[in-house]
């Protein structure tokens, strides 16, 4: 298995691990219920997207149709950008969820990048200390 996809099946498997773990500790620490909501809204947005955003760059490179295919998943890119702008809007307009659970929730992915980034250079580190 390449660097790369031991990366990305690291993220992918973080960022469950992690959404999983932000809700157990935000219900046992009996979080407000706009908190729980905002957690939850905001991992699933961020866990989502980045599993859509990884599938279509896979299948665009593994299975390449024309030359042009770049236009094709940036505009599907802006089209979940946009989606997930007004989504985001309509939760905190309406007071549906609480915005700090919310970035929280939406942090997941980024922690997850910052874990696997962690794991690698520790995993560099050792090989070059053998």
């Amino acid at each position: 298995m390449g660097i790369q996809e031991r990366i990305i099946k690291f993220i992918m498997w973080s960022n469950w691990a992690l959404f999983a773990a932000f809700m157990a500790i935000g219900i046992l620490m009996a979080a407000p219920t706009a908190q729980l909501a905002g957690l939850l809204a905001g991992g699933l947005i961020a866990t989502v997207n980045f599993h859509l955003l990884y599938r279509g760059l896979r299948r665009s490179l593994l299975e390449p149709e024309e030359p042009s295919h770049t236009s094709r998943i940036l505009g599907k890119y802006y089209v979940r950008f946009i989606i997930s702008g007004i989504i985001i809007f309509i939760l905190l307009s309406g007071s549906y969820v609480h915005p700090v659970g919310l970035l929280i929730g939406l942090s997941i992915v980024v922690a997850s990048i910052l874990l696997a980034t962690i794991r690698e250079v520790t995993i560099l580190i050792n090989k070059e200390a053998i």
